[in-house]
């Protein structure tokens, strides 16, 4: 059983607060906003969402929940994918285990995950002990969708040719499997700028996002060296989207820290994009 590693730091570790907390996120949430992007949409391949401290990036992280519940309630398996904080465990590795909240325990759907090639994506537990960026998604999947299963996934390599491989080990899994899935990236944007800063630099690689150009985002990133933490995983999602014809992405929301802490020299940016 992997257990919570940041309930209390996080997110509240209390059933009932956690539950009232996402419940306000999800009725802030400016539907005229979730309506005008879904317009004309039946079906969402994914989304991205941050993965800091709900206080700061919780509200952000809501647009991409609303969205998806919208279009998605029939969601049997979750596939996400985070950045490797840690630096603990193998560069790409998905988790077999239970995942455990404070809503209750999450299965892994191991009829994918035992599809998996043994090629670039390991079995292992060791990176996703410690490693928030998925964990931090669960309670807002749980609240939503009820029951689901999970496949997560951490990238501690994120360049672009991971990226494909790893698309291309998930697509050969899923692949004649009568599941309806849904592809969450975890990522914060800009870390620790101003916040006009963060705003020029991640709306450029947002731009990349919603056209759905992973060489593009990758240019931009280094151009620009914009310190987004999970770019490889938004990358894959991408990706992933474009070849089940995806076309665009849908930008949703964006804020920073500031927004909260005040402070606007050293921010870290939020944003909401559903594909």
């Amino acid at each position: 059983m992997r257990a919570p590693a940041v309930a209390d730091q996080f997110y509240p570790a209390n059933k009932d607060e956690l539950a009232d907390m996402i419940s306000t996120f999800l009725s802030n949430v400016d539907s005229k906003i979730i309506d005008a992007k879904l317009d004309g949409v039946d079906k969402l391949y994914g989304g991205v969402a941050p993965h800091a401290g709900y206080i700061y990036s919780g509200q952000t992280a809501a647009y991409t929940y609303s969205a998806l519940e919208r279009l998605n309630k029939d969601t049997d398996t979750f596939i996400l994918f985070g950045p490797n904080h840690t630096g603990l465990g193998s560069p790409v590795s998905v988790s077999s285990d239970k995942w455990r909240t404070p809503f209750g325990v999450v299965e892994p759907d191991l009829d994918i995950i035992k599809k998996i090639p043994p090629l670039i994506i390991d079995r292992s537990e060791v990176a996703h002990i410690y490693e928030h960026s998925i964990e931090v998604q669960l309670p807002f999947l749980q609240y939503i969708f009820g029951n689901f299963k999970i496949v997560p996934i951490i990238l501690g390599m994120q360049d672009q040719e991971t990226v494909l491989e790893v698309a291309d080990s998930i697509l050969n899994a899923i692949s004649g499997l009568n599941k309806n899935i849904t592809f969450i990236a975890s990522s914060d944007f800009s870390h620790y700028v101003p916040e006009q800063v963060a705003y020029q630099k991640d709306k450029k690689l947002i731009d990349k996002i919603e056209n759905l150009d992973v060489p593009g985002l990758y240019k931009v990133l280094y151009e620009e060296n914009v310190s987004a933490c999970g770019y490889g995983c938004i990358s894959t999602v991408m990706d992933i989207s474009k070849r089940f014809g995806a076309k665009v992405g849908r930008f949703l929301k964006y804020s920073t820290s500031g927004d909260v802490s005040g402070d606007r020299l050293q921010v870290v940016g939020y944003a909401s994009i559903v594909i």
